[in-house]
């Protein structure tokens, strides 16, 4: 899918991302800000701002939050949720993550929260990230991960397979979903990039079947082939997704990871 078609997805779904509880309420917005501890001093670029609610976060704690985002609808959105909130420091610009238009050595801290999976190229925007970063700066993504395995063998066959699964799920949800990676992919792509990997965790976060559909204005003939899919899922993909349906209701488990990697020091 081109990035102008997914432009075109996430500005008719703009006002749903600000609303959205898993993007304006989840847990992970103030478990960045208590990992990084931002400085007074510090700038810092939100990739992918969405609605701006990872950028609304830290611009109290920084002298700056530069919010990009490749959708003019979001980016919208995002000024005028930084004018309610009286966050002067905010500033939104039109910028594709895996070309940043900054110079390198530019922000001690860039966020990338629940949008890489979006990305054509997630080891580009990395090396993007870590270009623009002063060194000794940090790089937190906040991301659904999917199962995987470096490993051989059936079982680590079956993960990968799960983590197939779980991705072709989430893209008939959303055709502008790429591939959400493992947690194996990303310490990859960290390591490439010249970043340590000075922390990792993972939460997982309860889904609404009804509201995860509605957000992307799913079509009903697709609502029933995704319902088919969790509720018929493969024992790995079931174990990872754990889908409840009580009555009408339905909810299933994301698995979010919050990576954090530091570029080396000069004198290191």
């Amino acid at each position: 899918m081109s990035k102008q078609q997914v432009q075109s997805i996430f500005g008719a779904s703009a006002d749903a991302y600000v609303t959205s509880q898993v993007h304006a309420k989840g847990a992970s917005l103030d478990r960045v800000v208590e990992l990084t501890a931002p400085q007074p001093q510090w700038q810092a670029l939100d990739v992918a701002t969405g609605a701006g609610h990872m950028g609304f976060r830290l611009a109290p704690h920084v002298q700056q939050v530069v919010a990009t985002d490749i959708t003019p609808e979001m980016l919208t959105r995002t000024a005028v949720g930084a004018q309610e909130r009286g966050l002067a420091n905010v500033t939104v610009e039109t910028a594709d993550a895996e070309n940043l238009p900054y110079a390198a050595a530019s922000f001690d801290l860039v966020t990338c929260r629940i949008a890489a999976h979006h990305f054509p190229d997630v080891g580009r925007f990395v090396a993007e990230a870590a270009r623009v970063l002063r060194p000794g700066g940090q790089l937190v993504v906040v991301d659904n991960v999917v199962p995987g395995s470096r490993l051989r063998g059936k079982k680590a066959r079956q993960q990968r397979e799960a983590g197939q699964f779980v991705n072709a799920f989430e893209k008939l949800r959303d055709p502008s979903h790429g591939r959400c990676l493992s947690l194996d992919e990303w310490m990859d792509e960290f390591r490439r990039a010249g970043l340590a990997l000075v922390h990792q965790e993972t939460l997982r976060k309860e889904m609404d079947f009804a509201s995860w559909t509605e957000r992307m204005h799913v079509s009903a003939g697709d609502r029933i082939r995704l319902k088919v899919m969790l509720l018929q899922a493969p024992t790995a993909v079931a174990d990872f997704l754990t889908p409840t349906q009580t009555g009408d209701r339905i909810t299933f488990y994301l698995t979010e990871a919050i990576l954090i990697g530091r570029l080396g020091t000069e004198d290191a």
